[in-house]
């Protein structure tokens, strides 16, 4: 009986020398790599709400979008750079373009209508309170 097992030709130092210099050369114009970031995020839950906070340093609120359908929060944000140098013989201008996106589905007993976020030294903090569940008595049915 014969298996299939996947074998490497190459020796790992091969691999990892080819990957660079196609990254070094290929990624992005310039020979500058492209870095796909997607911020490091906790979630917290106490008695009341749950928490989220999400590290994004460098951006401003104005950089951020949350949504909310159909029970799934999304946090989403867009940075654009560009930088131009003129002098009297060349121009030179660069510029980058960043962007993340992360979503989470929210339990049942999010309330919706209070989530409340801020940003403040890098770090976008959501607030999703929770719904109190109404105490249900039990009883007795009675027999017609």
């Amino acid at each position: 009986m014969r298996t299939l097992v996947h074998y490497n030709q190459f020796p790992s130092f091969f691999n990892n020398l080819v990957t660079n210099e196609f990254s070094r050369h290929f990624n992005t114009p310039g020979g500058k790599t492209a870095h796909t970031v997607v911020p490091a995020v906790n979630v917290k839950e106490d008695e009341t709400a749950y928490h989220i906070e999400l590290a994004a340093p460098g951006l401003k609120k104005e950089d951020f979008a949350i949504n909310l359908t159909n029970n799934q929060l999304t946090i989403s944000a867009k940075l654009e750079q560009s930088e131009e140098d003129k002098t009297e013989n060349y121009t030179r201008k660069e510029f980058s373009y960043s962007s993340f996106e992360r979503s989470f589905r929210l339990p049942k007993n999010v309330n919706n209508e209070q989530i409340q976020a801020a940003y403040t030294d890098g770090i976008l903090k959501i607030d999703l309170p929770k719904v109190e569940k109404p105490v249900i008595e039990p009883k007795q049915i009675a027999i017609a």
